[in-house]
């Protein structure tokens, strides 16, 4: 049951927002996930770090919590903003410089494991610009991760909805499937970061007594999954990930040397999961149904039909659209700081 203080203290805009799209989440998941499968659904790095998820009769009951968590933080918000406006000061867009990256592996789009040197735009400075409250967050897990600032921003930002001035959205919603937050992270691929050694999130979550041998209790999961909305720990939940995915395709052979090259292959493993991620990269694409599925979820299957009809291949045709999905959203240069050098 949501309780009544939480919704009262909130704008009725803002309830009956947050209560429409909860709904249609919950009624649109199980669909979504019946037609991904249970593979796309639950991208996983491996099966110690994220375990088979556990549903239940108890499912709707977590999501319920889930809601009452959030509508408590939103409601907390809503206070803070009207008895200290003057709290929420912008960060100023010039930061210090990022700490330097060690070299991971080479070029994106290729297969050679021998190490090489690291671009110098590894260590560039960032400017955040209408996210600039976000940078000392995303300044703070580049540094813990070893992931250059400006991919781990550019990752936020192709996942996150955002308002017109292209600020990211706390509270953003993927009324298809359970992806929620500024990393909009699937509800098992979130529990299994509370439950992986290591990551911020386990942390987070050990600190407030929500595991169990390990595992996230049943009780916990609400709150847990309510705290995707929080920006400290969507982001280093965003970083977490990255690294395990960059390492997961390092092992394979695949690796980047430059902030582009990083972001890129740090994305396809938040999107597609690591496994698929390795066979995009070192298989020359998904197989046929693998791909129709997910070009089809993306897309629509109209258009995805229309795509493979052109290319008279399933895997070309999702190979394609995924490239040129990468070259237009996931561009660290938006957070590229410019140089004396570049000005003058």
């Amino acid at each position: 049951m949501i309780p009544a203080s939480a919704l009262e203290a909130l704008p009725p805009s803002r309830r009956a927002s947050i209560l429409y799209g909860a709904a249609q989440a919950e009624l649109s998941q199980r669909l979504w996930q019946a037609a991904l499968g249970a593979d796309a659904s639950s991208p996983r790095t491996d099966a110690a770090a994220f375990a088979p998820d556990r549903h239940s009769s108890a499912e709707s009951r977590d999501q319920d919590s889930e809601l009452d968590a959030l509508l408590t933080l939103l409601a907390r918000e809503h206070a803070a903003r009207g008895t200290a406006a003057a709290a929420a000061r912008p960060r100023p867009a010039a930061v210090s410089p990022s700490p330097a990256v060690a070299p991971r592996t080479p070029h994106p789009w290729r297969s050679d494991p021998a190490p090489r040197s690291v671009s110098s735009d590894t260590r560039a400075p960032c400017s955040f610009g209408a996210n600039a409250r976000y940078g000392d967050c995303i300044d703070a897990a580049a540094a813990r991760t070893g992931i250059p600032p400006a991919a781990l921003a550019a990752i936020v930002d192709a996942e996150a909805a955002k308002t017109s001035d292209g600020g990211w959205k706390l509270y953003s919603r993927n009324p298809r499937s359970s992806a929620a937050g500024l990393g909009q992270f699937l509800t098992r691929t979130w529990q299994g970061m509370a439950e992986t050694p290591g990551t911020w999130l386990h942390g987070e979550a050990q600190a407030r007594g929500w595991l169990r041998g390990g595992r996230v209790q049943a009780e916990a999961r609400g709150a847990l999954l309510a705290l995707r909305y929080d920006a400290t720990a969507a982001i280093n939940g965003v970083a977490d990930y990255a690294r395990r995915n960059l390492d997961g395709l390092e092992r394979a052979g695949i690796g980047a040397d430059d902030t582009r090259g990083i972001a890129r292959l740090a994305y396809l493993g938040h999107h597609l999961g690591l496994g698929d991620a390795i066979r995009f990269m070192r298989d020359g694409g998904l197989c046929q149904t693998r791909a129709k599925t997910l070009l089809d979820a993306q897309i629509g299957s109209h258009a995805s039909g229309r795509r493979i009809a052109q290319t008279g291949d399933a895997t070309a045709a999702h190979r394609d659209w995924m490239l040129v999905y990468l070259d237009r959203q996931v561009r660290p240069e938006r957070f590229a700081r410019p140089t004396p050098q570049s000005i003058g």
